[in-house]
Formats: C-alpha cells, sequence, structure tokens
C-alpha cells in the first residue's frame, strides 16, 4: 500500500476547536448558547497550550528538531487566525444581543446612574481585592501565574513633565466576570468586571497625583501543565503531586496573549521582565481575554436564548422505589447520559451502602464532580460496615487536587484507597458490587465510557451498561485483585484490557474483517471514539479500507485518518459531530460475517490509552442492549444539520445528504427515547 499522508495530532485538534467555533456562528443555536461555545473554545484553546505546546516546547528543547519548529510556526499561524475570527464572531454576538436588548457595554459607555452603580460596586466589592504592583520600581517582577488574567495599567502625564509610570493589576476570580447593571427603559445591561476596575483606575492610583491618565491593556500568561514528579521514595504519590500542583503555576511560558492596543513601550518592558523572547508564543488578542468566562454569561432568564431544556429521563426500567438489583437479575440495563438521568448511578450506590446483603463495594475514580454525592455514598457504605476499595487516580490532569482531598475523605472514613501507578494512569470507569444472595455471592458491575461525574453527565454523551453478567463481573473481579494485590497478573476472557490486549485484540478484529473482505464477505467496521490518532491503528483502518472493508469512523475530536483519498473513497467515511452535547462515549462494532461483535470502552485510539494506561474495553453481550447501541450510533450517523466531514484538506465541511428531514442527533434521540418511556 502506498503511502498514507498522517495528519498531525496537534493540527487536527486545531482542526476541532475550529469545529466549535463554527457552533459559535451557527445562527440556529440561540445567541447565549454561541456565547457558550466561543467559551468552549477559549478554554479548549487554554488547555492545548498547557498540554500539548507545553510538550512540543519541552521536545524541542531537548531535540532542537526542525520539524517540530515547523510544526510550532503552524500551530502559531492557525491559532491568530483563529484568535481573530473569535474577536470577529463577538463583535457580531454583540450585536446579536442589542438586537434582543441586551447589551454588553465598556466603561466609555455608562450614563450617570450606571456609572453611580459601578462606582458603588466596585467599592464595596472590587476595590477590596485589588493590590496593584508598581512594576516599574519593584525589585522583583511579580511572577505572572498560569491563566490569570492581569491588567498591565499605563500612568502618563499629559504634560509629560513625568516619566510614565507602570503597574500590574490581577483581576481576581473569586468575584463573577460579568455585572449586571439595572434595567433602563426595558433594556438589559451587564459589563465585565475588568471595565468596572478600568472606570475606577483613578481612584485606585490617588497616590499618584502627578498623572492625569490611566488606561489599562489585559494580558495572560498560559504555562506548561506538565507536573514533574520527584522521585523521592520517602514521600507518598499524593505527597509528590501536591508540591508538584504548586510548582504547575511556575511553569514555562508558552503563551503570551495581549491587548493589540498595548504600547509597545509597556509591552515591551513585561516581556523582558518576564523573560519571555519566544515569538511564537505572542498571540496578538482583544481587550478581553478568558473568553471561557462566557461559558458563564447571564441568560437574564430569556428562554429564547438558551436551549430548550431536556430534562434528563427516568429509564424506563428502573422505576423510582424499584432495586435496581431487583431490575438487574431481570435484564442488563444500558444508561445513556446526558439523555437518561444520572440519578440512577447515585441509586445504585446508594442501595449498595444500606443493603445487608452487600459485602463489597469496588469502584474506580477519575474525576468527579466539585460536590460529589459518590463520595457521600461511599463513606455512608463504610460507616455501615462494607467492605469498600476505591481506586484513586490522582494523576487525572487538572483534578489532582479535588482527587487527593476526596481520597483523604474516603481513607478518614476507613475506606481502602489504592492509588494508581507513577506512569500508569487508571482510566477505566467502574463499579463492582458483590452481594450475598442465597449463601452464594453474585456481583453486579457498571462499566461505563465517561466519568462518574453528575456535573458533566448533563452534556458529555456517554453510556454505563450495568450487569451481572458472569463473563464480565468475573473478569472484573480479577482487575481489581490486580489492583490490591500489587498488581499480580491475571488471565481476562471476556474484558479487553490495556495496557495488556487491547491493541492485539483490536488488530485482531480488523484483520478478521479484512479476511472476510477478501472472501467476498460483507464485511463493516464502525468505530467512535474522542480522538484517533496511533500510528499502528492508523495503518490498519487504512489498510481494512484498501482491502474492501467498510470503515466507518466517528471521531469527535483529534483524528489522523481522513477521507477523500485514492484508493479508500469508497469504503472509508470519517465524520465528527459537534453540537449541544460533547461526544464522548467509544462504541466499537465489528461486523464479524454476520454475527456483530460490540463493545463499549473507555479508550481511544491514541498510544497512551492503548500502551500507557489502565483502559477497559468491555463486550456487549445482551441482544437487546446491542439493538438499543445500533439506534444510537445509527441516528448520530445520519445526522445532517450538526455533522462535519473530516477530509484531508481539514476543510470541516457540514455533511450533506440531499433528503429534505432534518436530523439533528442530539435533540431527535432525546425526543425518542422520550417517546419510548
Amino acid at each position: 500500500m502506498a503511502k498514507i499522508p498522517v495528519i498531525n495530532r496537534e493540527v487536527s485538534w486545531l482542526s476541532f476547536n475550529e469545529r466549535v467555533l463554527q457552533e459559535a456562528v451557527d445562527i440556529k443555536n440561540p445567541v447565549i448558547e454561541r456565547l457558550r461555545f466561543l467559551g468552549i473554545f477559549s478554554n479548549n484553546m487554554d488547555e492545548f497550550f498547557r498540554v500539548r505546546v507545553g510538550s512540543l516546547f519541552r521536545k524541542i528543547s531537548v531535540d532542537h528538531d526542525k520539524k517540530d519548529k515547523l510544526l510550532l510556526a503552524q500551530i502559531h499561524k492557525t491559532v491568530v487566525r483563529l484568535q481573530h475570527s473569535a474577536e470577529k464572531i463577538m463583535s457580531d454576538l454583540k450585536k446579536e444581543l442589542e438586537k434582543n436588548n441586551v447589551f454588553l457595554i465598556d466603561n466609555t459607555k455608562l450614563n450617570k446612574e450606571q456609572g453611580e452603580f459601578v462606582k458603588d460596586y466596585f467599592t464595596q466589592k472590587v476595590r477590596p481585592l485589588l493590590f496593584p504592583i508598581m512594576i516599574k520600581s519593584a525589585p522583583k517582577f511579580p511572577d505572572l501565574h498560569d491563566d490569570t488574567l492581569y491588567l498591565a495599567v499605563l500612568l502618563r502625564d499629559s504634560k509629560e513633565d513625568e516619566e510614565d509610570e507602570y503597574a500590574i493589576i490581577e483581576i481576581p476570580d473569586s468575584i463573577p466576570r460579568f455585572v449586571i447593571l439595572p434595567d433602563s427603559n426595558g433594556k438589559k445591561f451587564v459589563m465585565f468586571v475588568d471595565d468596572i476596575i478600568r472606570y475606577n483606575l483613578k481612584d485606585i492610583f490617588t497616590l499618584f497625583e502627578e498623572y492625569d491618565t490611566f488606561k489599562a491593556y489585559s494580558i495572560k500568561v498560559t504555562r506548561d501543565a506538565e507536573l514533574d514528579i520527584a522521585a523521592d521514595v520517602s514521600k507518598s504519590l499524593s505527597e509528590l503531586l501536591s508540591y508538584s500542583i504548586k510548582q504547575r503555576a511556575k511553569g514555562a511560558a508558552v503563551r503570551f496573549v495581549y491587548d493589540l492596543k498595548i504600547p509597545d513601550n509597556l509591552l515591551n518592558f513585561i516581556l523582558k521582565k518576564s523573560k519571555i523572547t519566544e515569538t511564537e508564543i505572542l498571540i496578538p488578542g482583544g481587550k478581553y481575554h478568558n473568553a471561557r468566562d462566557y461559558m458563564k454569561f447571564p441568560s437574564f432568564g430569556i428562554a429564547t436564548h438558551e436551549y430548550a431544556v431536556q430534562k434528563p429521563l427516568e429509564h424506563p426500567d428502573l422505576k423510582s422505589g424499584v432495586s435496581m438489583f431487583k431490575v438487574l437479575k431481570q435484564k442488563d440495563v444500558l444508561l445513556q447520559y446526558p439523555y437518561h438521568s444520572f440519578t440512577h448511578v447515585l441509586d445504585f450506590l446508594r442501595d449498595a451502602a444500606i443493603d445487608p446483603k452487600v459485602r463489597t463495594i469496588r469502584m474506580t475514580i477519575y474525576r468527579l464532580a466539585k460536590e460529589s454525592a459518590i463520595i457521600n455514598a461511599l463513606v455512608n457504605a463504610a460507616h455501615n460496615g462494607k467492605k469498600v476499595m476505591v481506586l484513586m487516580e490522582i494523576q487525572a490532569r487538572f483534578d489532582e487536587r479535588a482527587n487527593i482531598k476526596y481520597a483523604k475523605t474516603l481513607q478518614e472514613a476507613g475506606v481502602n484507597v489504592v492509588f494508581g501507578l507513577k506512569n500508569l494512569k487508571v482510566h477505566s470507569k467502574l463499579i463492582l458490587i458483590s452481594r450475598r444472595e442465597r449463601n452464594r455471592t453474585v456481583r453486579y458491575a457498571c462499566v461505563g465510557t465517561g466519568n462518574f461525574n453528575k456535573d458533566t453527565a448533563k452534556v458529555f454523551s456517554d453510556v454505563s451498561l450495568f450487569t451481572l453478567d458472569k463473563r464480565i463481573t468475573v473478569d472484573l473481579q480479577n482487575l481489581f485483585k490486580f489492583f490490591e494485590d500489587l498488581y499480580k497478573p491475571y488471565k481476562y476472557k471476556h474484558i479487553i484490557l490495556s495496557p495488556f490486549n487491547t491493541r492485539k485484540k483490536i488488530n485482531s478484529f480488523i484483520n478478521k474483517e479484512i479476511a472476510n473482505a477478501k472472501l467476498g464477505k460483507r464485511a463493516e467496521i464502525f468505530l467512535k471514539m474522542n480522538s484517533l490518532n496511533d500510528d499502528g491503528m492508523v495503518k490498519k483502518i487504512y489498510s481494512a479500507a484498501a482491502a474492501g472493508v467498510k470503515v466507518r469512523l466517528l471521531v469527535r475530536g483529534i483524528c489522523s485518518v481522513a477521507q477523500g483519498l485514492a484508493n479508500f473513497n469508497e469504503n472509508l467515511e470519517v465524520r465528527s459531530l459537534v453540537g449541544r452535547y460533547l461526544e464522548h462515549s467509544r462504541i466499537f462494532i465489528f461486523h464479524n460475517a454476520g454475527h456483530p461483535k460490540y463493545f463499549i470502552s473507555s479508550a481511544d485510539f491514541l498510544t497512551r490509552n492503548l500502551d500507557n494506561r489502565i483502559e477497559v474495553t468491555c463486550p456487549i453481550y445482551d441482544t437487546k442492549i446491542k439493538n438499543e447501541i445500533r439506534e444510537f450510533v445509527e441516528m448520530q450517523w445520519t445526522d445532517n444539520v450538526k455533522m462535519r466531514v473530516l477530509d484531508h484538506k481539514l476543510s470541516n465541511s457540514y455533511f450533506v445528504d440531499g433528503k429534505s428531514k432534518k436530523i439533528e442527533a442530539h435533540i431527535d434521540y432525546y425526543n425518542y427515547l422520550r417517546k419510548q418511556k
């Protein structure tokens, strides 16, 4: 097979974030939702620089590879282009808000009443939290913290009798970014807290009577988020991580965003004092940064400004007041978030915590909600005499501090908390409950594609399988023994487990489809995931398409496989669904000569998920649930409103099928389940 061009991971990720930006443009989305997509775009970009660009800088510092330097230049060019697009989109959205009598105004547009309100708000809420630093005379230039918003202030004497003075003000994140002003003539007004500070600059610097002109410009530094965990055997992993988290705020700068209108002298002074010399990290922007805060933009309670509410549904098999243990004796159950309520997971754990027949509860935890009822259920179970074991992954990026706190809470309650290995994250999503029934042990399991997090379950599209099928529960029992017995190896007959055999098993399934295609048999593969970048898997997928296997890929984010290349047009289709919900479930289907194999998984096709993490890919044996999964993926695949085609040009063009009926999976599938209920 001829050499196939593989799309670079970072380039593909930026293309994904451009799809998010498309949602901020889409006039079919309500105006506040478009603002929120702009916030999601910004938040994604922050993490991209903290993680991916940080890694690229570290790599360049070691091997000085010219290809990496060219990639960095390409990233910079793309980011600047997207930044300009985001600024234009925000300008358009402000006009759209004004059509709806909502005005986002700045410090230059206040009337007398608004000015008095802003001054009072500043005095009462903002001023006590501000501590300006006069950076020209300061003995040491302040450390600019990661992703913190600052105002660089210019103090000037208009008569030019005095030399300009400079100051830095950190905008506190403990107050809302947006402040609602009093209504006027049926119009609603809102203001950035940045502009409230700008409006009151003279009051902040009253000591400096020689200056009569005060101007402030937004700046922000993004730093490398990689944790450098020291090899100190005298300290626990949680102690080492706690120290590393503190050091993260002082990581190397990987992006410096600044207001284009900032005077050159002030900008150059800050860059010099911050020891920022690489032009690749300088990103010119507008008046405001940290656009991720648009995700919290006030809606003013106007229904047409937001999506119509889709209240999570009670699963038809899980009626209120009926124990899940009783239901699962009759059938397996598949929950699909955010369409189904996450409350069923909490009910599963609450029942286990008080059920006198339950002996043990075992669970893996990667990310939880800020206020998690999961922890309360596990603590109560321990207090009720259950043997509770939790594999707590405290290396979940940006959630390390929260997970360390939760781990301590569980340990204090008597829960056996096991931590993952330093270089082997446990990314699987598992619950295993053992119950004594008629003198024998029956195990009930939950295997999911997403975190046990009630907050993200409202917006992340994920699935969880509840089952007492021994083929699955025995393997999970052995996996938890593996966690508890210092990683003593066990054999797994049904679940597929990274880093041990996921790559081998997936390859074998694809090879079987290739063999069937060569025999003239029907051969098909459907893969749904967040990211697909592993070099071996990319080549294997192209090989399957070249051999005649019909391959359909539904990949939300990074995807190094593209359709539209010669030799694959008929057999390879690659799409991405970006819309109201964030697609997060991993579902793999292999035709298998008319006896399809269905799997759900916590693993994407990234090298880290296949080779460096504990990931569980779980077979689906229940026929009814196979049908449910098929109906779900087929509706998603036929979406002709929010679906994009992933081609080698990274055009992000919308999928067009020529049909008059519009299918928007995130809405239509909810309505489909609601009718079933």
